[in-house]
């Protein structure tokens, strides 16, 4: 006599290993901090050209933004391939998310989007 295979359930979702639940859930963070700093200081840069060239204003001291919104966009670009790489991302949502680091406020809408996303799928809490 033949014992009956369990089944799974068809609502659970398969059981996801803590290490990787672990790994992804870091990248998330990194993912998250890089996507937030990036869109901020990318508004910062489109004031402060706004203020430049729409108003004629001197915003010699914000001249640091444009160098660190660029090294902030380099870490986004680095955060969301680590995160893609974890989460198995397919190559058109890395680049999505990756493009949506030069558009004002998408880096905002679309980490959102990837966090939500990214718990669902790896259950994280």
């Amino acid at each position: 006599m033949t014992q009956p295979t369990p089944q799974a359930q068809p609502n659970q979702a398969p059981k996801i290993h803590p290490e990787r639940q672990r790994r992804v859930k870091q990248a998330l963070q990194l993912f998250t901090f890089a996507a937030w700093l990036t869109g901020v200081l990318f508004l910062l840069l489109c004031l402060r050209m706004i203020m430049q060239y729409g108003f004629d204003m001197d915003v010699s001291y914000l001249s640091w933004v444009a160098r660190v919104h660029g090294f902030a966009f380099m870490g986004f670009l680095l955060a969301s391939l680590n995160l893609g790489s974890k989460a198995r991302w397919s190559t058109a949502t890395w680049i999505t998310t990756a493009i949506s680091g030069v558009v004002p406020f998408m880096s905002f809408v679309v980490e959102a989007k990837r966090r939500k996303e990214v718990k669902e799928t790896f259950q994280l809490s």
